[in-house]
């Protein structure tokens, strides 16, 4: 018999339904992977094998994180890249990261998502583009396999170095055709496109920066013949803007629909510059992109224009980008960073009305969701995976914010997850990994941080 878990009498379920609907004294009853009823608590069974009591919590559909790289949880707050822009930033760190070892690759992924999960997210993808030392997007794979959490490993690549006008060093660029090779062998070894899928692959070609346009239309090519999604760098900072008009005589947007970089199957991460014909074009062809609010104040890229994309109809999600310029991960802590940003922003037209917290938690859930391709996650109702998050609002954090037990979570002070599913598997108990150990894994990952430092 498939096993059964209750969630029982949350104060408010946030579904993220076809109706918005928030249920007061709401449970979700789950069987296996699925959820398979939503409602009030005395509409449901009342029994299960397995029943968490929510009083005083208010549940969430599990929240995506659409854009990392979680490599670079080794390297944060390093001193030498901590006060640059986007290409002094990179500068600085490439010959660090140079020394990465295959097992600096699965620590670091294990601490990011560690992080992440503990923040409430549930599915996250991560954009790996520089493998030295024998490094291989298997070596992230197989850490989000232990810790469990739902992955969409993205296939990045450089293979423009400095000699042929590039940003990285040339150490760290690989051969177009290799690339392309080991694309395909692992989209043929992990791809899962069933739904309520664990573990999918993306085609991730770095940046314009760091890659051929040969690549970015080839990459386009493998990545639609399996039917599996692209993701890159856009439009980052003005600097990025900058070498886009002087290299292909073309904005951003221009280069990436020139290149077959637009449409349902393709996101882009930032976009902070987009113009607005570009933010046109995505929106017409349903391109999404991975909004990074706190790496965009970090590297002092800018404020994306995340009100004028939204009513463009362009897909939104939220990420935390790299550890290394957030320098965090915390799911919850972004969508609070995002509803302020575009208030800032905004602050001499529309104000408060830019964002509001509903809004800015749709982005992380449903948002989420379209940006990366599923119909399976970003809601919680019947025949969704059973990703949910749990937080307890009897915090001190929360005093005095029970008027909107949800707006709270994104106004307040971002809190930890009491408790968090994933796949229908209890993943966070009363705020607790029950995966890993974390102290341990911390303990390793620092150790690994500090001689990733040392070797550089």
């Amino acid at each position: 018999m498939t096993k059964t878990l209750l969630i029982r009498n949350a104060d408010i379920v946030v579904t993220m339904d076809d109706q918005r609907r928030e249920i007061a004294q709401g449970s979700i009853f789950i069987r296996g992977n699925v959820i398979e009823q939503v409602g009030p608590g005395n509409e449901l069974p009342q029994t299960a094998d397995e029943v968490i009591d929510a009083s005083g919590h208010v549940a969430i559909p599990g929240l995506i994180n659409t854009h990392h790289h979680m490599y670079q949880t080794l390297t944060r707050a390093l001193p030498a890249a901590q006060d640059g822009e986007l290409f002094h930033w990179l500068t600085n760190l490439y010959p660090v990261w140079a020394g990465l070892t295959p097992e600096m690759v699965g620590v670091s992924t294990q601490t990011a998502m560690a992080e992440l999960m503990l923040s409430g997210c549930t599915t996250s993808s991560d954009h790996l583009y520089i493998y030295p030392n024998g490094c291989t997007l298997d070596h992230s794979i197989e850490a989000a396999q232990e810790i469990g959490m739902r992955f969409h490993a993205a296939r990045g690549s450089m293979s423009v170095g400095q000699s042929k006008g590039g940003l990285p060093p040339d150490s760290v660029v690989e051969d177009e055709a290799a690339i392309l090779k080991d694309t395909q062998r692992l989209i043929e070894r992990y791809h899962d496109a069933q739904p309520y899928a664990m573990q999918r692959i993306v085609v991730a070609p770095c940046s314009p920066f760091s890659v051929s346009r040969d690549l970015m239309r080839e990459s386009a090519v493998l990545a639609r013949s399996f039917k599996v999604s692209m993701h890159t760098h856009l439009a980052e900072n003005t600097n990025d803007v900058a070498y886009s008009r002087e290299k292909f005589n073309m904005t951003p947007a221009q280069y990436a629909e020139d290149c077959g970089w637009i449409g349902h199957d393709v996101w882009h991460a930032h976009c902070v510059q987009l113009d607005d014909a570009g933010i046109e074009v995505f929106g017409r062809t349903r391109t999404g992109v991975a909004h990074c609010p706190c790496s965009n104040m970090r590297l002092a890229s800018g404020i994306a224009p995340v009100r004028k994309m939204l009513d463009s109809q362009v897909p939104v999600g939220l990420g935390v980008d790299g550890s290394a310029s957030n320098d965090g991960g915390h799911m919850l802590g972004e969508v609070r960073q995002a509803m302020l940003l575009q208030r800032v922003a905004h602050w001499d037209s529309l104000g408060p009305a830019a964002l509001s917290a509903r809004q800015a938690l749709e982005i992380a859930t449903l948002g989420g969701a379209q940006v990366l391709g599923r119909d399976d996650i970003g809601a919680l109702k019947p025949g969704m995976a059973a990703d949910i998050a749990l937080f307890d609002m009897r915090q001190i954090g929360f005093a005095g914010a029970l008027h909107d037990p949800v707006a709270a979570l994104v106004f307040c002070t971002p809190s930890n997850v009491a408790y968090s599913l994933i796949n229908g598997r209890v993943v966070v108990r009363e705020g607790r990994l029950t995966t890993l150990d974390t102290a341990l894994l911390c303990e390793r990952h620092n150790r690994l941080a500090y001689e990733l430092a040392q070797v550089h």
